[in-house]
Parts: structure tokens; sequence; C-alpha cells
């Protein structure tokens, strides 16, 4: 193998290693063939060079053809057999792909007051679902592109999928759908207004950076309010921190006078951020999320929207390998309405139901 600076990468070079950003989250696998937009991907997580397999020499990879059905293995944690299979090789490319198209979108449209293409970005998330994948194939795929960083854009993406599908269980038309999963791409434009220092900082922000991070609604309305757009979409990027308590920002607002798409767009964005990795944390496990929706949500988010969602985005982890604080490991095989955040579990030939189990937590993912 031999080490090639970014500069001087070309399309048909294959990565000999896997390639990492600078907070260790994987960006591009061992074995992949470099195209521009691969090359492009590179160059804005500021890698400097990539060791490269040189003419006549195999990587492990070689023979796995990313496109090509994975055999089955039953033994396997139910996450690795998803990643294993084709559709979510499938659904990562084409995720990877549009994301440079969508980041480009977004900063034109921010920074150069570009006009937005309603159909063209809602089909650039519609299409990432084919016609036969459920709500729960959706959550299978974003729950194992976990490796990838959570910058603006990719976050943006992952929201408006998990809108588009929380629309449904909803039952809405599908124009409400539309408007929702537009509403989750735009919702967080403003950010593209903060500075890049304060979005990336690593360590916790202080009162004064923080106060700058609040001003992304309102500076995202700003972007939106004159384009051609549903002005619920606006209103999405205006109102997605207010909280049903009066808690939340740029306004206070309390329950009925938050728009009813925001409302919706608060929960998405909310789960999606904090089962993501930050530069200055790892991902929360999902239990943990919904613990925490549990103990506060009915107060700080619609209940009707918050129940909903609860009740179908659990069914999204059944089957899922877990480990416990005690260091246990079994799969989700029941869920327990009355304690999503605690199932029952199954370790071996031993069935664990947490709820009642106060002591027992489910800790990660395996």
């Amino acid at each position: 193998m031999k080490r090639v600076r970014i500069s001087d990468l070309r399309p048909g070079m294959k990565t000999a290693e896997d390639v990492f950003s600078y907070n260790n989250q994987m960006i591009v696998p061992k074995g992949a063939v470099l195209d521009d937009k691969v090359i492009t991907r590179l160059e804005f997580y500021s890698v400097l060079a990539v060791r490269i397999a040189e003419e006549g020499e195999e990587t492990a990879d070689d023979a796995k053809d990313l496109q090509a059905p994975a055999e089955v293995n039953e033994n396997l944690p139910y996450s690795q057999r998803v990643r294993n299979s084709k559709q979510f090789k499938r659904f990562e490319k084409t995720f990877l792909e549009n994301s440079l198209v969508f980041k480009e979108n977004l900063k034109n449209i921010a920074e150069a007051g570009a006009e937005i293409d309603s159909r063209s970005m809602i089909e650039s998330i519609t299409g990432l679902i084919p016609e036969d994948m459920t709500g729960s194939g959706v959550f299978d795929m974003l729950h194992n592109m976990r490796q990838y960083d959570d910058f603006t854009y990719m976050h943006s993406m992952n929201v408006a999928l998990i809108c588009n599908v929380f629309a449904k269980w909803l039952g809405m038309s599908e124009k409400d759908v539309d408007i929702l999963t537009l509403g989750g791409l735009l919702h967080d434009i403003g950010k593209l207004k903060i500075p890049d220092n304060i979005i990336r900082k690593p360590d916790k922000l202080s009162p004064a950076e923080y106060n700058i991070i609040k001003t992304h609604s309102l500076q995202g309305y700003n972007i939106l309010k004159d384009k051609n757009i549903d002005e619920n979409v606006k209103q999405c990027a205006l109102m997605h921190h207010e909280r049903c308590d009066g808690s939340g920002y740029p306004l206070g607002l309390t329950d009925s006078k938050i728009n009813s798409y925001a409302k919706i767009v608060a929960i998405a964005d909310v789960y999606d951020a904090m089962t993501a990795a930050r530069v200055y944390r790892g991902p929360l496990c999902p239990f943990k999320v919904i613990s925490i929706f549990e103990s506060e949500g009915l107060q700080k988010y619609d209940s009707h929207y918050i129940l909903t969602f609860l009740e179908h985005v659990t069914t999204t982890y059944m089957n899922n390998r877990v480990k416990l604080n005690n260091g246990m490991e079994g799969d989700v095989i029941f869920m327990n309405r009355n304690q999503y955040s605690r199932p029952m579990i199954q370790c071996g030939d031993k069935f664990i139901d947490l709820s009642k189990e106060p002591d027992l937590y489910i800790e990660t993912f395996v």
C-alpha cells in the first residue's frame, strides 16, 4: 500500500484501510473504490492523506461486492445482520451521496439566497425509502448509520427521514407528509449562520456561546421567510426548540401557540440529536432517550405526538441485542407499554423483565 495525499487521489483508486475523521468516526471503509463524490467527502472531513492499495495488491474486502446480498448468519446480533444486508449497503451508499448534494444546496440557500426546489429536496429523502421498507426498516437503517459524524446537514437528513415516517404513523395526508419531510430537512438551516468553532466545540459551551447557538432558529426563519415554500416549513425552523411548558426558545411559547408541524419536528430533532454522536460525547442509548421522553415528555411535548412516537419507535428496537448495566447481554423480545424504556430481555434461557428490576437498565446496543 502507499500513502497518497488527498490532492493526488483519483477515481478508481481503492482504500487499503478504513479512513477515520479527526474524532475517530469512520468516513470511508477499507476496500472502497474512490469516485469524485467519495474524494469530495474526504476533503470535507479535512483528511490529509489516505493509504491506497497498489495495483495488484488485494485488500481483505476485495471479494466483497457491496451491492451483492450478504449471507444471513442468524448467530450474528440483529444490528450486524442489518449492516451486512444488501438493503443497508444500498441505503448507506445513497445516503452519503445525497448528503454531499444536500450540503451544497443548504449552503447555496443560506449563503447565496438560492431558491428552494421543494420537490427535488423531498425526493432526495423519499428516494432513500424503497416501497417495501417499513417504518421499522427506516429506523434500522438510521440506528446503524451512527458511525458517521453528525454534522448539521446529515442530522437534518436524519430528522427528515424520521419526520417522513412519523407523519405516516400519525396517519397524515401525502401533502402533510411532504411538508414535514421538508420541515425536517430545513429546520436547522440557521446553524449555517453560527460560527463553526462554536458548532464543533468539543467542550461544554459557555453561556455566551449557548446564547449564540440559540439564535439559529430565528436565523433559519429569516433565511426561509421570503422563500416560495409552505409557511409551516418556515415555522418548523422558527419553533422546533419551543416546548409546550414554555421552557423553549426563541419565544418561550406554550402548547397552543406552537405550530403543530414544529411540535413533530421537535420530537424527531431531539431523538436524532440524542441518539447520535457529538464532538463532546458519544451517542446516548435509544432506551436512555426513551426514558427521558417518558419522564418529561408529557410536559414538554404534545401528548398525542409524543405518545404516538414512543409507541411506534420502540417497536424498531425489537430483536436488537443489548447490554445491561450488570454486563449481561440479551435480545429485546417484548415492549412494556407502561414503561417503554424497560422492555423484556432474553439472555440465553433467562427472561428479564426490566420493568420489575429497578436496579437493571439497558446500557447500550451490542
